[in-house]
């Protein structure tokens, strides 16, 4: 991963071969590149900002391989967030220690609104990770960690089609040291960004802004910090959320109170805590053209707390987890279900051993369980294991075999087997159950699942890889479904679904190019129990074959060229008014002048061969779009 620098104003990324840890790193591999006047947001995609806006905590998964998202004119204007085949509400997101959501429906649970340059890069968690480190997501979790603040600044501004004008300010400050408490360093940083545009499409502007501050305290091996979070966004889009042919607008207030500490005991342990409060209101206009039902007006409260580590006692390492959060639902259209307060409860722990015979690679076997509840749904009990075998390959022997190629491969092979389970929120639990464009169901039940999955984990010289193959097994999942005999509504649905599906990745870090390969294969089986599923517009919404490829070439004198490019062969839908495949790319130009550092100039196009893909179907996809701009760090 790119460890971020500030030096001298302008971050620098040194960027070691993908071997990491691992000590593979190529000599050529250390030096220092510089990257004025912007943090990188994600080791594994090119464009580490986006064209039509200014960056936001999603942009950097837009062209993630293990990440699938599907966008409403782009992903952050509204962005259904799927891992491995699932669905916007089975993927979950974290800040430090504290799951954060939107109760009232997972299309708004990316809605973080923190400046990336705040954060670390995403890391995606399945499986027994996600089992352990998630929340209320039973295919993944995203998550972050607070980045420590540095001295300087960075002011950033572009133009681009479609009367696009977008500009972004960030400013970080250290007390000296003399400053310092109990030893460790006040800090300061706050953020501001705005964007506006006429919107790729006829009714398709958006209008963005956001504003963060934190204060911090960090030194030796913790870090604690506080921040504050507001963002608006205004959007508007044909078939928003409906597929009926209509213009529609959510106009959204989003705030976020974060408190987190996180404290490393070394050895690889460590504990962290935090809590927050969120708020986010829309309003949401169905048709904006003409005559229509009255407008829909939604306000959420989440009041959340957790903590995680890992404590080493003698020969056992125990990992834990435990959250608690309280949410509130205000609505004047989703008043049909038995609540609208809800409070949840999750434990989990699992002690972890590990061995290495003399000769051997070490062996290490975790074993555990979670708890979930909330005081309106019956509780689950899940269990979670793993088994890995780590290090050196031992020399090989005798003819090669599976076993002798995948020991070559791997300087970690793994298997696992996860139970999850979540609960399904209130825009499905509280919708009119018998009429209306969005259809409920009150008596939706608990969301089960059981992940099995092996892989392998490997670097050699400036190449890393991955490798796994998974089955997820889920009953009861809540999918949004359309059917011909009420072609007026889109009705919340629960579904048996089987997912098997392999995942690769591969990436190179070289001095002049950086590579980063994926392909994602996805089978899914559904039941929809009877309810005469005509069409899906989430869970059956995925694709059956996808291949990325994110490319860097440093060419020298200050030029730089990044490419992210997505093809993909999409399973077919009958909602899908376009071909099921696609070839999506995002190509950026940038230059740097000789003995200016801290200065970048950049020119990017999005949706490069104007494709008319419709991520989610019945939703036209955004057009082309070009931005040219600056950026300057101090």
């Amino acid at each position: 991963m790119l460890q971020p620098v500030l030096l001298a104003g302008a971050v620098c990324a040194r960027e070691p071969a993908a071997g990491g840890a691992a000590g593979n790193a190529a000599a050529d591999a250390g030096a220092a590149v510089e990257l004025p006047a912007l943090s990188v947001y994600s080791p594994r995609v090119a464009l580490q900002e986006p064209v039509a806006v200014f960056a936001m905590p999603v942009s950097a998964l837009a062209f993630e391989p293990l990440v699938d998202v599907q966008a409403r004119n782009m992903g952050e204007a509204q962005a259904d967030v799927a891992i491995r085949g699932g669905i916007f509400e089975t993927t979950g997101f974290r800040a430090g220690a504290v799951a954060l959501y939107d109760p009232q429906t997972g299309h708004y649970s990316a809605e973080i609104p923190a400046a990336p340059a705040m954060l670390s890069a995403p890391v995606v968690l399945t499986g027994a990770d996600n089992a352990l480190g998630g929340w209320n997501a039973n295919a993944g979790t995203i998550a972050y960690e607070w980045r420590r603040v540095r001295a300087g600044g960075m002011a950033s501004a572009g133009a681009g089609g479609n009367r696009l004008r977008r500009a972004e300010v960030y400013q970080g400050a250290v007390a000296p040291a003399r400053a310092s408490v109990a030893g460790r360093r006040l800090a300061a940083d706050a953020a501001g960004a705005w964007s506006d545009s006429d919107g790729s499409r006829p009714f398709g502007e958006s209008r963005f802004r956001r504003y963060n501050v934190r204060a911090q305290l960090a030194g030796g091996g913790g870090q604690t910090d506080l921040f504050y979070g507001w963002q608006s966004k205004f959007i508007s889009w044909p078939n928003l959320y409906t597929p009926y042919n209509v213009i529609e607008s959510d106009d959204l207030r989003t705030e976020l109170l974060v408190l987190n500490h996180r404290e490393e005991l070394g050895g690889g342990g460590f504990v962290a805590a935090g809590a927050y409060w969120r708020r986010n209101a829309d309003h949401y206009v169905y048709n904006r053209t003409g005559a229509a039902p009255g407008p829909s007006n939604h306000t959420t409260w989440v009041r959340g707390a957790g903590a995680e580590g890992r404590l080493a006692t003698g020969a056992v390492a125990w990992n834990f987890s435990a959250n608690f959060i309280a949410d509130k639902l205000e609505s004047d259209t989703l008043t049909w279900g038995r609540f609208n307060t809800r409070n949840h409860a999750r434990a989990s722990l699992a002690p972890e051993i590990s061995w290495a015979p003399a000769g051997a690679r070490r062996l290490t076997v975790l074993a555990g369980a979670v708890f979930d509840d909330t005081n309106r749904d019956a509780p689950a009990l899940s269990p979670v294991a793993r088994l890995a075998l780590a290090g050196a390959a031992p020399a090989a022997s005798g003819a090669p075999g599976v076993p002798a190629v995948l020991a070559a491969l791997a300087d970690e092979l793994y298997v696992s087997h996860a139970g999850s389970s979540q609960v399904a929120t209130y825009t499905a639990l509280n919708s009119r159950p018998s009429a209306g464009l969005f259809r409920g169901d009150p008596d939706l039940g608990r969301e089960k699942a059981r992940n099995t999955e092996l892989g392998l984990k490997g670097a050699r010289g400036n190449w890393a890889w991955t490798a796994a193959v998974f089955h997820r097994a889920e009953r009861g999942l809540v999918d949004w479904i359309y059917s011909a005999s009420l072609p007026n509504a889109r009705v919340a649905s629960a579904v048996d679904i089987d997912t098997t599906g392999v995942e690769l990745v591969a990436r190179y870090a070289g001095r002049r190019l950086g590579l980063v390969l994926g392909y994602a294969g996805l089978r899914k089986d559904a039941d929809y129990r009877g309810a005469g599923a005509d069409a899906s517009f989430y869970a059956l919404n995925f694709p059956e074959h996808r291949l990325t490829a994110a490319v860097t070439v440093r060419a020298g004198r200050g030029w730089e060229i990044r490419l992210d490019n997505e093809a993909r062969r999409q399973r077919p839908n009958a909602l899908r008014a376009t071909g099921d495949g696609a070839v999506l790319s995002a190509v950026e130009v940038r230059y740097t002048p000789p003995g200016r550092p801290a200065l970048r100039l950049t020119a990017a196009v999005d949706n490069l061969w104007d494709s008319d893909f419709q991520d989610v179907p019945a939703v036209p996809a955004a057009r082309r779009q070009w931005v040219a701009g600056a950026a300057l760090a101090w």
